[in-house]
């Protein structure tokens, strides 16, 4: 938890940005894994209201009361049967105290502050929830129907938010930093345990245990494949074979939530084959292109779409693709080969604020998303760089043989992509290379140095 003051001031410029009415924010309560008492674990707490109150406790909730500058935290004590089996906790009002803010009772208290705010008519703010049990609360609290909320989220504390968030603090920056370094530790272990004949739970499970043992816990769960062609393709019991490129995409998270996101792809027990080199060094050519062009002021959408470009014409050069590059990468050709974006945000989200609605987060009112072209409707991130913003910076390449008979089957861009060379392909795979970047006043810098050239990889 960071000093009260951080909180206060964040909550300060939050009530500046919104203007007038009253923000409710709810905190997350546990979720059980398959009866009440069971709750998955650890417990993870709602991150805008982490960014505000900096509490990770369940049961709680909050009002920020613009037009009477109060900052109020609810929520109930617990009894001395929760004391006798997980130990005695802070009262709400001293986690009040700790955070900046005003103890403003019991959840019931809570309720009854709903309803007078709702029977004086004030503007309410809310944002949209993705918990059916906060669900429940707005239905309770505000009478909105579930099919409603997400309509009745206030756009302009949406927008307040992500202004807020998406540019990060030098605190926030050495929390990022240092959970990077539990991230290091994950990566450079899954590379020393993928030896032919390991299974892919031993190497990803044992990743998450070298988070945990460092204190941190896993940002998303992990990632780790010998079919890399699935963007998220989650580990199997099929043993490790040599030679077989295996992508691993796995992160930590730290207790105040902040994030690292990193994949590495490497072959199995040895050395890359001549055409898998071939792929990782287009790869690697655009994931470094991302560090020489990112810099503030350039909208991300265009340093994609380079990306892209750089893609297609170095996929010329192996005869898979052919044509107008310009033309191919406009027509959406690339997209078979890169069917996602180049990145998104980072920060207490692993996809920093994507409750909030991408298109505001990756996005504004100046850069739109194009949700209609495949591939570029993946495009998370495309709104102009600022000093401050965690970016990651992931190129991928991959060979997804239903996608390719589909597309093969309806003829999709044949003036662009050569499908008899891209059929030698099909059971390759994939390769994606992610780093998380911060942006600088003049350019960026690579959070972290996990080993990437293929000598520092191939073992």
């Amino acid at each position: 938890m960071f000093d009260k003051i951080t909180y206060r001031n964040r909550r300060g410029e939050l009530k500046k940005l919104v203007g007038k009415g009253v923000i409710l924010l709810w905190g997350n309560n546990q979720s059980p894994y398959n009866y009440p008492s069971n709750a998955y674990l650890p417990f993870r707490q709602d991150s805008t209201f982490l960014y505000y109150f900096g509490l990770r406790r369940e049961g709680l909730a909050a009002i920020i009361d613009i037009d009477n500058d109060e900052d109020l935290l609810f929520g109930d004590d617990i009894d001395i049967e929760d004391i006798v089996w997980f130990g005695k906790v802070e009262s709400v009002a001293d986690m009040a105290a700790a955070t900046g803010a005003r103890y403003g009772g019991t959840m019931s208290d809570f309720h009854k502050r709903c309803a007078e705010a709702r029977e004086h008519k004030r503007e309410i703010h809310i944002l949209p929830p993705y918990r059916d049990d906060i669900r429940i609360e707005i239905f309770r609290n505000l009478a909105i129907d579930f099919d409603r909320q997400k309509d009745a989220a206030s756009l302009s504390l949406i927008k307040a938010i992500v202004k807020m968030r998406l540019t990060k603090t030098p605190e926030e920056i050495r929390q990022i930093e240092e959970v990077a370094k539990v991230g290091h530790a994950m990566h450079t272990t899954a590379m020393r345990l993928s030896q032919p004949g390991t299974s892919e739970k031993y190497v990803a499970g044992s990743i998450e245990g070298v988070a945990r043992a460092l204190g941190a816990n896993v940002s998303f769960g992990t990632i780790y494949t010998q079919h890399g062609e699935i963007m998220h393709g989650m580990p199997t019991d099929a043993p490790l074979e040599k030679g077989r490129l295996v992508l691993c995409d796995a992160g930590a998270e730290n207790d105040e939530g902040y994030s690292s996101d990193n994949t590495r792809t490497y072959p199995v027990g040895g050395k890359m084959t001549n055409k898998q080199q071939d792929i990782y060094d287009i790869v690697l050519e655009c994931h470094d292109k991302v560090l020489t062009l990112a810099k503030p002021g350039v909208p991300y959408r265009d340093i994609h779409f380079e990306v892209c470009r750089i893609m297609t014409d170095r996929l010329k050069q192996l005869g898979l693709m052919k044509g107008d590059t310009n033309k191919a990468v406009e027509e959406g050709a690339h997209a078979l080969f890169f069917p996602h974006g180049l990145g998104h945000n980072m920060g207490l989200d692993v996809h920093d604020m994507e409750n909030l609605g991408q298109v505001y987060v990756g996005f504004d009112d100046e850069i739109k998303p194009n949700l209609e072209q495949f591939g570029t409707n993946a495009l998370r991130m495309g709104r102009k760089l600022q000093e401050g913003y965690i970016v990651t910076d992931e190129p991928g390449l991959y060979f997804i043989p239903d996608l390719i008979n589909e597309w093969k089957q309806k003829g999709l861009h044949k003036e662009y992509i050569c499908y008899d060379k891209v059929e030698e392909y099909l059971d390759f795979g994939g390769i994606r290379i992610e780093d998380d970047i911060l942006i600088t006043a003049d350019g960026c810098r690579k959070i972290g140095d996990i080993p990437l050239l293929p000598e520092e990889i191939e073992i």
